[in-house]
Parts: structure tokens; C-alpha cells; sequence
């Protein structure tokens, strides 16, 4: 039969491995014996044996083996005779380690100096029991409770050519083991398990954060070039949205008011702000295009939502669209901005409602002194905006009435204090005009609260609101949401960027939902905001002077995108 050692091309490298199934595990000390085969039987050397016994021959060292059955048939097969131990003489046999885990050499049996060495694999030299009795290893493993002498894991020196222990795997049960009682059913079905494992988890949550770094990165970037250059790309690829309605979506009722000395661009403006049409340019185009120069009069026109250009012409056209002694105001106009609505819309001369607005006692407006002083309008943010109807015959004064009862009657809703009416109607006028959208109303609120914290050391009790300095300087009503910088350093009253706390009075009438807004502000750090997109009304809210800044320059960009915006 083939030498196991010198047939083998990889043993002079590795030596021989222990094979795993010819072992059973001690009870007590979890160290490995061989399967002793039965009395009588013919059983050939185990891989394990056969790789133990061409490891020993690799390193020089004695081949010792158990003297069973095999061994026999083999010394019979030789001419020679191979002593058998007996109870009192246990053989001193070559066994691998095993309990610690990882692969340790064998452990060969002391033989005495004068005996000369064999080390051919296939003929083991038998071991006299002096041999064993006097070898202290073999005291030691009795004392440790191995009966049999087999080596443990601390006790067995490496093996290797070269000096050093190979790394060799661990032995993995086999299905065989399970007959010998060398394993279990649950080690046997047991699921290895990885190492580095929390290394290995770790790394997979470090490349999960860089790959989220970078979609999150591009998704940022994505968005603030669309948001910024929406109107152009759309324009490029082609992907421009009509910018008027299509026949057949005309739906409910709306109100528009056209006063004295409004152009088309204004009445444009007015019909899109009503939702009469779907974008604020898209009734002044349709007159350019179609080369039409009609006369508008002033007064309430019953309209519907959703309407084309041309349809929405047709009603401002017909006479019995026009809503007699009707008058709308928009939130956020002032009390010179009202006042014509009304007379257009009752008919009523404009000198009339100038006398009814004199003193604001007629209405039970207390008369505030720094208005008065500053030349203000006593009655500003009092006239509510809403859309009236009023009987044949009525009087300034008494449509004043009206509009001032109704400011009363949102008040109290809100919950405000009598004596807090002025204040939260200045607040709320400054929230009317700064917020392009209802949600973000009760953020500005939150802003304005936070600026006028005396704790608060950034802004110094300066609110900065662009819509007080152009209020104070007659710059209000230019089409432009910018101030110039001879309103932003002008020292009137009303301006915020040269005077700490409110305004003196307030800029605008609110409506609903400002003046909730100033009861209940957004909790929040908040210290300022910039609307970046003027067509959507996305506004940025931050928290310090620096990302205020980055937001500015984003509503800067997106300006220079959109001249023709109101920037």
C-alpha cells in the first residue's frame, strides 16, 4: 500500500492533519482519545493516525500507536510481534489537542535513550510499560484524571519543520461522531459563528452613513438647483407649463376688485391672488398676444375659480358681473389702499371715507398718542379685510363701522385683552405682510418674540423687517419686495432696522389668521427667515447669522434667475 508520508506531495510542507472523526470527547476534561476498535477486528489507521504518525516521521520523533487489531495484522504481515499493553502497562500513544479550540501538535510517548528510533510509518515500535512508567508527562495526565495518558491542550508541544505551529482549522463534527458519542445532535446542527462580528457591523453602518452622506449631498444640490432655476431649466428642456388654464375647469365663485388707477399688470395680479387665474402673468400676456387694449372700471366683479384668460375677460366685461355697494379688501393693505376700494365699491366719493377715518373714538379706537405724534393713521390695521355687501344708502361712517366691529370680533376670537389690541395688531400687521404662506405665519411670530427677548445677544432687540422700514418711508406700494437703503437707515418710527422693539403702530390690516398667529407662535429657536422663491413662497427659516446668510444668497440666485419676479 502507499507510504502516507512520502506518497502525500504536500507533507513535507504541512505534515499530516489530524483527522476529526476517529476521536470521542472525554466527559470530564473535553480532551480528545482514540476510538479503540473492537478485540478481533481488522481496522486500518485512521486519517488521524496516519497523518499524526507522517507528522511524527516529518519531525524525527518516534512512532508510537496503540496496539490494536490493525497493528497486529501488520507485525504478522512483517514477521514481527507488537506488544500489547495491559491494564497495569497503559500505552503511551500520539494524540492532537483539542480542547482549547485551535490545533496543537501530538504528543509523543518517552522512549529511552538506548532503544534506537524507527522511523519507518508503517511499522510502529512497540513501547515498554517502564518506558510509560517512568515518563512524568504521563504521571502528570494520570493526576489530571486521563487514565490513558492522552495529551491536553496546554501540555502538547508544537510540530513544524521550521519550529513554528501551523494554523491549522478547527476539526468540525462529523455525522459519524454522533454514533461514537463524540458530538451531539446540537453541536452537530449548530450554526458557526463569525468573527468580528461587531467589527463587521460597524463597518457595514460606516459605509451605509457614506453612501446616505453623498445621496443626501446630491439630493441637497439637486433641489437648490431646481428651485432656484426651475423657471429656466423648464424653459430649456422644454417641460414649461402652460401658463393658463384649460377650458372646462372653472369652478365656484370668487370676487375681484379693480380700484381707481389700476393697470393691467395690477388687475393680472389681482385675478391670480383670487384664483381666478393660474399664474400672475398669465391675463396681461393673453391681452399683449392677442393685441387687446380693454377699459376696466372700478368695482367687485363676481368671477369663478379656475378660469381661462379669456373667459375671465368675458366677466369683467359683462355689467351684470358687477356687484352693486360690494367692496373686497385683501389682507395686507393699508388704509390708503382701502379706502378706494370702498368708494368704488359703494359708490360713496373717496373724500367721504377720508373724513369717516379722522378719529378713531367714533368706533371706540383708543387714540394712540405715538401715532399721533409720528403722523400716522390712527385707524391702521383696524379696517378688516373682507369682502362686504352693503345695503342702498349706506354712509362712510357707517361702513367704516363695519369694518371696525369686525377687526373687534377676530380679536376677541383670538382670546386677545383689550388692553393688548394695539400691540397684537402691530404684531400681526408685520406677520401679514412678512409671511407669503399661512403655515409659516406662526415661525414669524416665533421670530419676532425671539428678537425681542432682552436676553437675546445676536439681533439686540432689533426686529429688522423690511416691511416696517418701507412702510415708513412710502416705499410700501413700489412692486418690489426690496428696501432701498434710504428707507433701511431712515430714523421714522416705524422702522425696525434703526429702532429696537415694535413699530409704533401697526403697517397693514390682518386678517384671521395673522393676528392667531400672533396669540400662538410656532415653538422654536428661530432668529430669521428669507423667502427664497417668491413664485412658490418657500421661505428658509434659520437660527444664526450664517445659514441666514447662505439663504440670502440663495434668494439672490434665484432672483438673478427671475428678473422679471419682484425682487
Amino acid at each position: 500500500m502507499p507510504d502516507p508520508t512520502t506518497d502525500d506531495p504536500f507533507a513535507d510542507l504541512f505534515g499530516k492533519l489530524p483527522d476529526p472523526r476517529a476521536r470521542r470527547i472525554d466527559g470530564e476534561s473535553g480532551a480528545s482519545d482514540p476510538v479503540t476498535p473492537v478485540a478481533g477486528e481488522t481496522a486500518p489507521l485512521s486519517r488521524r493516525e496516519a497523518r499524526a504518525a507522517a507528522a511524527r516521521a516529518a519531525t524525527g520523533e518516534q512512532t508510537v500507536t496503540p496496539p490494536t487489531s490493525a497493528a497486529e495484522s501488520q507485525a504478522e504481515a512483517t514477521g514481527e510481534t507488537a506488544s500489547s499493553p495491559t491494564a497495569a502497562e497503559p500505552a503511551t500513544t500520539t494524540e492532537p489537542a483539542a480542547s482549547s479550540g485551535r490545533p496543537e501538535a501530538a504528543e509523543t510517548s518517552a522512549v529511552p535513550a538506548d532503544e534506537p528510533r524507527r522511523t519507518s510509518p508503517t511499522q510502529p515500535a512497540p513501547v515498554a510499560a517502564s518506558a510509560v512508567d517512568d515518563d512524568p508527562a504521563a504521571d502528570w495526565r494520570r493526576s489530571a484524571g486521563r487514565p490513558d495518558g492522552a495529551a491536553t491542550a496546554d501540555a502538547a508541544p508544537g510540530y513544524a519543520r521550521s519550529g513554528a505551529t501551523p494554523t491549522i482549522p478547527a476539526a468540525e463534527p462529523a455525522l459519524e461522531d454522533l454514533f461514537t458519542g463524540a458530538t451531539s445532535t446540537d453541536e452537530l446542527g449548530k450554526e458557526p459563528v463569525p468573527k468580528n462580528r461587531k467589527r463587521r457591523r460597524i463597518g457595514g453602518w460606516i459605509a451605509l452613513g457614506v453612501v446616505l452622506v453623498i445621496l443626501g449631498g446630491l439630493t441637497a444640490g439637486g433641489l437648490y438647483v431646481w428651485n432656484t432655476y426651475e423657471g429656466k431649466i423648464r424653459e430649456v428642456m422644454g417641460w414649461e407649463e402652460p401658463k393658463d388654464y384649460e377650458d372646462g375647469l372653472a369652478n365656484g365663485e370668487a370676487v375681484v376688485t379693480i380700484a381707481s388707477g389700476d393697470v393691467t399688470t395690477t388687475i393680472s395680479n389681482s385675478l391670480y391672488e383670487a384664483g381666478v387665474t393660474k399664474t400672475p402673468t398669465a391675463f396681461y400676456d393673453y391681452l399683449i398676444e392677442e393685441g387687446l387694449n380693454p377699459t376696466f372700471y372700478p368695482g367687485a366683479y363676481k368671477m369663478q375659480l379656475q378660469m381661462t384668460s379669456a373667459a375671465a375677460l368675458a366677466a369683467l366685461e359683462d355689467p351684470a358681473n358687477k356687484l352693486e355697494n360690494t367692496a373686497q379688501l385683501r389682507e395686507g393693505l393699508t388704509v390708503e389702499q382701502s379706502l378706494p376700494l370702498l368708494a368704488d365699491g359703494t359708490g360713496i366719493p373717496l373724500e367721504d371715507f377720508q373724513a369717516a377715518v379722522a378719529d378713531p373714538t367714533v368706533y371706540g379706537v383708543p387714540l394712540d398718542p405715538a401715532v399721533a405724534a409720528a403722523g400716522g393713521q390712527p385707524l391702521e390695521g383696524w379696517l378688516f379685510p373682507a369682502t362686504y355687501t352693503f345695503d342702498p344708502g349706506v354712509t362712510a361712517q357707517d361702513v367704516i363701522q363695519t369694518l371696525v366691529s369686525r377687526t373687534i370680533q377676530s380679536l376677541d376670537a383670538a382670546g386677545v385683552p383689550e388692553a393688548d389690541r394695539q400691540r397684537i395688531l402691530t404684531e400681526a400687521s408685520i406677520i401679514q405682510r412678512e409671511a407669503r404662506l399661512e403655515a409659516d405665519m406662526k415661525k414669524v411670530a416665533t421670530v419676532i418674540n425671539n428678537r425681542l427677548d432682552p436676553g437675546n445677544q445676536e439681533t439686540f432687540g432689533l426686529l429688522q423687517m423690511d416691511s416696517t422700514a418701507q412702510y415708513g418711508y412710502g416705499e410700501m406700494h413700489d412692486g418690489t419686495v426690496s428696501s432701498s437703503g434710504e428707507a433701511l437707515n431712515d430714523p421714522n418710527p416705524w422702522n425696525t432696522y434703526v429702532n429696537m422693539g415694535l413699530p409704533v403702530g401697526p403697517i397693514s390690516n390682518p386678517g384671521d389668521v395673522a393676528i392667531a398667529a400672533a396669540m400662538n407662535p410656532e415653538p422654536g429657536d428661530w432668529l430669521y427667515f428669507v423667502t427664497v422663491n417668491l413664485n412658490t413662497g418657500e421661505t428658509i427659516f434659520t437660527t444664526n447669522i450664517n445659514d441666514h446668510n447662505r439663504a440670502v444668497a440663495q434668494w439672490i440666485d434665484w432672483c438673478k434667475a427671475n428678473p422679471d419676479a419682484g425682487c
